[in-house]
């Protein structure tokens, strides 16, 4: 794995030891960025299951200003580090060990709001349309902002969820990327909604035990 472009393109990343971590591909990730990118004007990006911290790290690699890497497993954060330091990133992001779900309030007392999500979960846990009502709930999204959800080829995507509207929907192999746009002008003129879609052709790091 390494850092595909901008100011730390080529930079190696570590691997999380074992096979709990399913990180993605250069491949899968190249084709994220190229959809949603390539490049950024500034922003703050938000990693859950940051597992190896890839994403995170490539958007701040391509013009995101900061962000937050969260996960649940003590060996994926120090990876994370890890990886923050080799890119020269270290002091524009923050590291906390916690549960997905149980992470978001907390930010949000915080006041933070993102214009980037990354949304990794494990295949298994289908938890993805819970984590974008969330991210709306606690007001974590700023207006444009873009939520990338990855997830098993065979699961629905919803067409939308609130103010986030899925505008693209992308497969590689047994992988299926789905991007989101906050829209909060359209939800107000169309009402809420949440409609299954089936598959189609979008210093130093601060760390904790949790936030």
């Amino acid at each position: 794995m390494r850092i595909i472009s901008g100011s730390a393109k080529g930079i190696a990343l570590k691997a999380v030891p074992g096979t709990g971590t399913r990180p993605t591909t250069d491949k899968v990730k190249e084709a994220i960025f190229s959809i949603i990118g390539p490049y950024f004007d500034g922003g703050r990006v938000l990693d859950l299951f940051a597992g190896t911290g890839g994403l995170g790290i490539e958007a701040i690699s391509r013009g995101m200003d900061g962000g937050v890497f969260i996960d649940a497993d003590p060996k994926a954060l120090a990876v994370i580090r890890r990886n923050l330091e080799a890119a020269r990133f270290a002091d524009r992001a923050e590291v906390y060990r916690n549960d997905a779900l149980r992470a978001l309030k907390p930010l949000a007392k915080r006041g933070a709001a993102f214009d980037l999500v990354f949304l990794d979960p494990p295949y298994r846990m289908k938890i993805i349309p819970e984590l974008l009502s969330k991210l709306q709930e606690y007001a974590l999204l700023s207006e444009g902002a873009t939520v990338v959800t990855e997830q098993d080829a065979n699961d629905p995507v919803p067409d939308r969820c609130g103010a986030l509207v899925n505008v693209r929907r992308a497969e590689y192999g047994d992988t299926a990327i789905a991007v989101f746009r906050h829209a909060p002008e359209r939800a107000s003129a169309d009402g809420p909604a949440l409609t299954a879609r089936g598959k189609v052709d979008n210093g130093h790091a601060q760390s904790g035990e949790g936030i």
